[in-house]
């Protein structure tokens, strides 16, 4: 059989990949993507859609709980877990669908099957109809990542969970177990924590969230502990002890283990990427701790092969995935393309309270050597955040005290992750505090927030 030719061949359909292929569309190449699973990848799928349709279900039924407070009526509130992951699923689904309708108007030729390097710029797909023979001068990986599991403590879809069971439980937790404390363990034990499962988090570092700044990380976990939240930090679970219908948890901290009984445990302990069976150990590409090192360009030292998002390492993010599947589309095209920065992006955790960062944290500004204005400011300063009824939170702005560049901005409290995205195009546009002080922000919104905390660095906060 002849071999196809393209001038791009991306695999993997997820944020990164599919993006990589409308951009290489759009720039007049001739397209394959090849995706083994869904299209959308995890995120669309089994990620950051579906866990925020359920977190808004959670979101919604607590303000249903607070109706009082607002002046209204709801009694004998209740929920429906089944039709609260039937409209997660469905949410995920039509955005799914809407990728392979992308595909279509872009002319992106899809092929549903498993890929494999065969050779420089050659690769070989399995799908349910036989096997095909591609190639093409430029290739990209855009192949994601899956959940890391332990030794002995891998999930069963029954009594121990990865997200994909969390996102279509069997049933309701009643005494839940999340390991790991980052943005999916959170998120997953504001979900059910919300829900009312007695939640227990455990997390091996000194703080909950412990990317995030340890002021923001430590405020999140004073709101998570009022919730009910159980969270033990410094502790490692070491042993999962399976009986019916229950596991009792062996759990290390402070050099003495503790035996702990939960009825579901949901394991969050991080991800490793998809490089198996794809060929990449023949043809020389280099791999750390099961990721594809590249350089600043996503290039993995291989003439014409790029490796984007999830698999090229961290920060695992959907957006900055995407972002470098248009910067490498556009060098490939020989278009002027602008390096994917860590510190520029973003990272979002929609718990309750949410959580948003971009930036250098206060510990690391000062460990880079840079002498720093540091401004917060309280939610309940805020006429909105008050009428809203969210006073609990705080926005934290970090500056350099010899040029006023802002380093970094983190936040916790209501619609962060929507606020952040001020400081980030801040940032993008090299923003100092004076253009910042001088901008002014409409009333009353919650950005007004952003405003103060930026004043305040430089001791001239207004409503504080």
């Amino acid at each position: 059989m002849a071999s196809k030719s393209f001038d791009l061949i991306v695999i993997g359909a997820g944020p990164g990949g599919y993006v990589a292929a409308i951009r290489g569309a759009q720039l007049g190449m001739s397209v394959a993507i090849i995706e083994r699973e869904h299209l959308g990848g995890i995120c669309l799928n089994w990620g950051c859609i579906p866990t925020k349709a359920m977190l808004r279900s959670s979101e919604v039924f607590h303000l249903m709980q607070r109706a009082k407070e607002f002046g209204l009526k709801a009694d004998n509130v209740d929920y429906d877990l089944d039709a609260v992951v039937k409209r997660s699923r469905k949410v995920a689904g039509q955005l799914s669908g809407g990728i392979g309708h992308l595909m279509k108007k872009n002319k992106v030729t899809v092929f549903m099957g498993e890929a494999k390097l065969a050779g420089k710029g050659k690769v070989s797909v399995k799908t349910d109809k036989g096997a095909e023979d591609l190639t093409a001068k430029n290739i990209v990986l855009a192949t994601g990542a899956r959940a890391r599991t332990l030794p002995g403590l891998e999930a069963d879809g029954d009594l121990v969970w990865t997200y994909k069971h969390a996102l279509e439980p069997k049933h309701m937790p009643k005494k839940l177990l999340v390991i790991g404390s980052g943005a999916i363990g959170i998120e997953f034990a504001s979900f059910y924590n919300t829900l009312g499962a007695d939640t227990t988090v455990v997390e091996v570092m000194d703080r909950v969230l412990p990317v995030e700044d340890a002021e923001i990380s430590a405020f999140a976990k004073k709101a998570f502990e009022k919730q009910g939240m159980k969270i033990m930090q410094k502790a490692m679970v070491k042993q999962l002890d399976r009986a019916k219908g229950k596991v009792t948890a062996h759990i290390e901290v402070g050099g003495k283990v503790e035996k702990h009984e939960f009825d579901t445990v949901i394991s969050a302990v991080g991800i490793v990427g998809n490089v198996e069976g794809l060929g990449l150990e023949e043809l020389g590409v280099k791999l750390d701790r099961s990721h594809v090192v590249t350089d600043e360009f996503c290039r993995t030292g291989v003439e014409g092969l790029y490796a984007i998002g999830d698999v090229a390492g961290a920060p695992w993010l959907a957006h900055k995935a995407s972002h470098e599947g248009v910067m490498v589309a556009d060098l490939i095209a020989g278009k002027h393309a602008h390096p994917v920065k860590p510190e520029t992006i973003a990272g979002c955790t929609y718990c309750h309270p949410q959580v948003a960062s971009v930036g250098y944290t206060e510990a690391k500004a000062k460990e880079l050597g840079y002498d720093i204005k540091v401004g917060r400011f309280p939610f309940i300063g805020n006429g909105k955040a008050i009428a809203l009824g969210e006073p609990e939170g705080m926005i934290k702005t970090i500056f350099d005290a010899k040029t006023g560049e802002l380093l970094g901005a983190h936040m916790v409290g209501a619609e962060v992750t929507e606020l952040i995205q001020g400081y980030v195009v801040g940032r993008q546009l090299e923003t100092t505090e004076e253009d910042l002080m001088n901008t002014v922000f409409p009333h009353p919104t919650l950005s007004e927030m952003m405003h103060e905390s930026v004043l305040d660095a430089y001791d001239r906060v207004i409503h504080m």
